[in-house]
């Protein structure tokens, strides 16, 4: 492989240290908006996921298929 021939005759410390930190410092913001991203895209999944419960509770509790004693006994 030449990626393990490039790196064969570096001491561990460029190996594990330096070359990942210039990996980060030059890939840093790519890396941190994709992260931002996603952690948006799981709060919006969220907040859809609550309103619907909400919307699905309200809709159940204020329109009972029966008399209200039964309809609560379900619950």
């Amino acid at each position: 492989m030449a990626g393990k021939g490039i790196l064969a005759g570096l001491p561990w410390w460029v190996v594990w240290v330096v070359v990942p930190v210039i990996l980060l410092v030059v890939f840093g913001g790519l890396i941190a908006s994709a992260v931002g991203f996603l952690i948006s895209l799981l709060f919006k999944l969220l907040i859809a996921a609550a309103l619907i419960a909400g919307v699905i509770y309200l809709v159940r509790r204020f329109t009972g298929s029966g008399s209200s004693s039964s309809s609560k006994s379900d619950w």
